[in-house]
């Protein structure tokens, strides 16, 4: 198991943002939290990726003990996290703030450089390189986040909402990106909204409601789950997704 998420609690205050949340992810997996606003989810990735102590809980990766190591440690271990909202660093090209986070593995500059170009490429972002990330679209903002992540070699990548805001075209461009992660032997773990994305792109799925997990599995059967309809997707929302499926093939 390379992810592994036992009994997590954290509260702020008299809030509990997460109850005694549990849940794994193997190795090449593409799996999905989903969830109604304010039910936890980013908390729940602050707490996995050192952002922040849970108050109870365990998370282990690869094996190892990590709950409350710092990001940085856990980046160097393989174990990455990009933001919903993005914030590049808008005074630098973008082949230069996807160096940046290159340099955690490649002290040269050239290395770093060279790095950047090849991720670049893999995120549809080449034709912009030497162009300021001032000047990207939130679209372009979503796929530089998601290139800085993967220019740190990661083993696990947490995704926070990288669909979110992007028109059906956009994320249908970027679909096959993240798809393509797992041919590369990264395994993904992700927030989501876009249950359509959703539905074509995981093989789990965890569904998290006020702090607490209400139901997992299979995504085709999570969207048919009656507690997962009241909380989140609302009547009818199964037999629509499952019409969109059919139509895409069964993807």
């Amino acid at each position: 198991m390379l992810l592994e998420v036992e009994g997590l609690t954290v509260r702020f205050g008299g809030l509990t943002a997460l109850a005694d949340v549990a849940l794994t992810v193997e190795p090449g997996e593409i799996a999905a939290v989903i969830g109604p606003n304010g039910a936890g989810k980013t908390t729940l990735f602050a707490a996995i990726s050192g952002f922040l102590r849970p108050q109870a809980g365990r998370v282990r990766f690869a094996g190892q003990d990590v709950t409350g190591m710092p990001p940085e440690r856990l980046c160097a271990l393989g174990l990455v996290r990009t933001f919903q909202v993005t914030r590049p660093f808008a005074g630098l090209t973008v082949r230069e703030n996807i160096a940046v986070a290159a340099h955690l593995r490649h002290r040269s500059r050239a290395a770093a450089l060279a790095l950047a170009g090849r991720v670049a490429e893999r995120v549809h972002l080449a034709d912009r390189l030497e162009r300021p990330a001032a000047e990207l679209t939130l679209a372009g903002r979503k796929r530089l986040e998601l290139a800085r992540a993967l220019a740190t070699e990661p083993r696990l990548l947490l995704l926070d909402e990288v669909l979110a805001g992007l028109n059906p075209a956009e994320i249908a461009e970027m679909e096959p990106v993240i798809r393509g992660l797992r041919e590369d032997g990264i395994t993904v773990l992700l927030i989501e909204h876009v249950m359509q994305a959703v539905m074509r792109l995981s093989d789990r799925v965890w569904v998290l409601v006020g702090g607490r997990i209400v139901a997992s599995g299979p995504p085709a059967a999570v969207v048919r789950d009656p507690a997962v309809i009241e909380a989140y997707l609302g009547p009818g929302a199964a037999e629509r997704l499952e019409r969109e499926r059919a139509l895409a093939g069964g993807a």
